[in-house]
């Protein structure tokens, strides 16, 4: 890298904060790697989402579908680029043998019992995330990975992020000083339903307004940013509060359409998360607040914020070349990376580990931890209390 792409201090770029073009994945070197055959259990919105990104990557080659509902299944099957297998029943495709990995992407209430039988049948296992729904789902699945010699890895994508790990690192060399806290929000404009071709549909569809199927805003959205406060921090929260109501969508709904936690990790870091579904201001954006600086984020690009007068950081240059610091609105200084779609990186991160036989950087453990955290806040809302972690479940 040029001596002009740096700021004073060095460990910055100062045009923008930029790092060396990524090799996605070794792209090249994937041609050698054994062709992976897959099984998507879950063809809904998001597994035939996963099918097409799948149709792009080399190396994995997706065989067979699986969904209760015909629609489903039929769109994802058409979403297949190869020849084909259909089922209705998981466990049927989990007995073929000519399989080797599978896509967990149903609803959460049944992840870990999906999750677990496919660990049962010797496969390698992406389980979209939330990774379980409660503790003795979480604790089923923490107890089986024992014993398993597979490969799983968990849906939490900008685990897979090139950006956002060159961000982690950005933090952990110092880069906004010592954290304060996480400001964190992921908000939308919108009620959230699903159309339902019948009514004996609703909540095949819609499970995620209704309690016994879903964790709400917190698991389908929050999950993201929570794994990673955890990953930051290399920690997870001693204790969460909250509040939230269906107080907008009057539809029958039973899983709340605004949430507000805020989880205490032990070095005092506060992380505040926030999800709304009748304003998008900002939509996702993550805040690191340090006593150097401030990182925003949002889904695809990143800033960092010095603490202080900016203009200083823009006067301090390189004298040889005299470059200048790029600047953005209120947001600061560009942080530059090339990175692919964060989930189509996951899939490709999937397929080299399990060619690689290398732990997945979003594994079973770390999903399993957001998971708890997910179940803490929503104990935390909906009984009105204070909620701590649950120590049991790590302990053995």
């Amino acid at each position: 890298m040029k001596r002009r792409n740096f700021i004073k201090d060095g460990t910055i770029a100062s045009a923008s904060i930029l790092v060396a073009p990524y090799v996605f994945s070794d792209v090249l070197k994937r041609s050698s790697l054994n062709k992976i055959n897959v099984g998507v259990i879950g063809t809904g919105n998001r597994g035939a989402g996963l099918i097409n990104m799948m149709n792009g990557i080399e190396n994995l080659n997706v065989m067979a579908g699986c969904d209760i509902l015909p629609f489903h299944l039929k769109n994802g099957l058409s979403k297949i680029q190869s020849k084909k297998e259909a089922y209705q029943d998981y466990r049927k495709l989990l007995e073929n043998k000519d399989i080797d990995a599978v896509i967990v992407s149903t609803p959460i209430y049944n992840h870990s019992q999906i999750a677990a039988d496919a660990m049962d049948a010797g496969k390698h296992v992406y389980c979209e995330k939330t990774l379980a729904k409660g503790y003795p789902a979480i604790g089923k699945l923490l107890k089986q990975e024992k014993s398993f010699n597979g490969i799983f890895q968990t849906g939490h994508q900008y685990h897979s992020s090139r950006l956002y790990t060159h961000i982690v690192d950005l933090i952990q060399q110092g880069k906004v000083g010592e954290i304060v806290a996480f400001e964190c929000q992921w908000n939308r404009h919108g009620n959230w339903r699903r159309p339902v071709p019948d009514p004996s549909f609703e909540k095949a569809i819609n499970w995620r307004m209704y309690k016994e199927y879903s964790g709400g805003l917190v698991a389908e959205l929050c999950s993201h940013q929570i794994d990673f406060v955890n990953w930051v921090l290399k920690s997870t929260p001693e204790q969460v509060i909250g509040v939230g109501g269906i107080d907008y969508w009057k539809d029958g709904r039973e899983t709340y359409d605004n949430i507000h936690v805020i989880y205490s990790y032990s070095n005092g870091v506060k992380a505040k998360f926030t999800c709304l579904t009748n304003n998008a201001k900002d939509g996702y954006q993550i805040k690191v607040i340090g006593d150097k600086g401030t990182i925003i984020i949002d889904m695809h690009k990143a800033w960092f914020y010095p603490e202080g007068s900016y203009k200083n950081e823009l006067t301090e240059v390189d004298g040889v070349s005299g470059a200048t610091v790029q600047w953005d609105g209120q947001k600061g200084i560009p942080i530059q990376v090339n990175h692919l779609n964060p989930t189509k990186q996951a899939l490709i991160d999937f397929s080299e580990s399990i060619n690689n036989s290398i732990m997945p950087r979003s594994n079973l453990i770390s999903g399993a931890k957001t998971a708890v955290c997910v179940q803490m806040a929503l104990d935390a809302m909906y009984n009105n209390q204070t909620v701590s972690w649950n120590t049991n479940l790590f302990s053995n």
